[in-house]
């Protein structure tokens, strides 16, 4: 199974989550009209966070800052082998709880 299909069906798993194609290419998934995150291809996660949970993230060292837009919340997590999947999936919760939590 590819590594896209293993984060779709982990992701759509959870309550109220929607896939869609992403404008720039990839996999998005939305929850109550909000994007958790998306997916280009099996290699590259980004997701949108607030400034300050991002620059923990960075700091912490679980995610990098945006591949195009360093200087906003958003972050990108390579994902370079089935090791990295769990991390990617830990954000994409995340997010999902953050936003779920409203």
């Amino acid at each position: 199974m590819r590594i896209s299909e293993r984060f779709r069906d982990e992701v759509l798993s959870w309550p109220g989550v929607e896939a869609r194609p992403h404008r720039f290419g990839g996999i998005e998934f939305r929850v109550q009209g909000h994007e958790i995150g998306h997916l280009h291809g099996d290699r590259l996660a980004d997701l949108p966070f607030p400034r300050r949970i991002r620059e923990e993230l960075v700091a912490e060292g679980r995610a990098r800052p945006h591949h195009v837009l360093p200087q906003t919340g958003w972050v990108s997590y390579r994902i370079r082998g089935e090791a990295d999947v769990e991390g990617a999936l830990d954000l994409f919760r995340r997010n999902y709880e953050r936003l779920t939590a409203r």
